[in-house]
């Protein structure tokens, strides 16, 4: 998968697993995170890798200068 939908699905589905909503985030979407090391699972429990918090970071700063 490429980048570009990656990053543009990245927040609603860190804001789906906040809301223990998983099930709206596809096994495919999921995959390509931990592959791309934006994503790991820890204990059962899918979080953001330091990369993946600096990509969310770097999205919510551009959406708050658009």
């Amino acid at each position: 998968m490429r980048i570009d939908p990656l990053r543009n699905a990245l927040l609603a589905t860190v804001d789906a697993l906040h809301r223990r909503r998983a099930d709206l985030v596809s096994e495919s979407l999921i995959e390509a995170y931990v592959a791309a090391f934006w994503m790991e699972w820890a204990g059962g429990t899918l979080k953001l890798t330091e990369t993946g918090q600096n990509i969310c970071k770097q999205l919510r700063a551009a959406a708050r200068v658009a």
